[in-house]
């Protein structure tokens, strides 16, 4: 199959839904192990903490920060102290680019205003 025949499939999902362990293994196609490491980096977490990962539940969130962990890994050959400083400042990057546009609109108001 060439790139241009690959077929590409989509899953619609509820914003509010959780994802067990298993699940978000099936959906992030990793084993639980690396999940598991993930979370005691830090990277992601559970929406409550709970002393056994078989009762974890994880967020949209947490399995889409699993798949660009994964891409990190795979295309950067990442260690996990890596991916887990990586994801930390691509999220400051975020959280300043929204800042700076927050700013922006605020001077168009106030310029306009004047």
């Amino acid at each position: 199959m060439t790139d241009k025949d690959r077929i590409l499939s989509a899953e619609l999902v509820e914003p509010t839904a959780t994802f067990t362990l298993r699940e978000v293994c099936e959906r992030g196609d990793c084993h639980a192990e690396f999940v598991i490491k993930l979370v005691n980096y830090g990277v992601i977490a559970p929406v409550e903490e709970s002393p056994e990962a078989r009762q974890w539940q994880f967020d949209l969130d947490a399995l889409a920060r699993l798949r660009k962990a994964q891409r990190l890994q795979r295309d950067l050959k990442m260690n996990l102290p890596g991916l887990a400083m990586s994801l930390e400042l691509l999220d400051e990057v975020q959280e300043m680019r929204r800042e700076v546009d927050r700013l922006n609109r605020q001077l168009r108001q106030f310029l306009g205003d004047s």
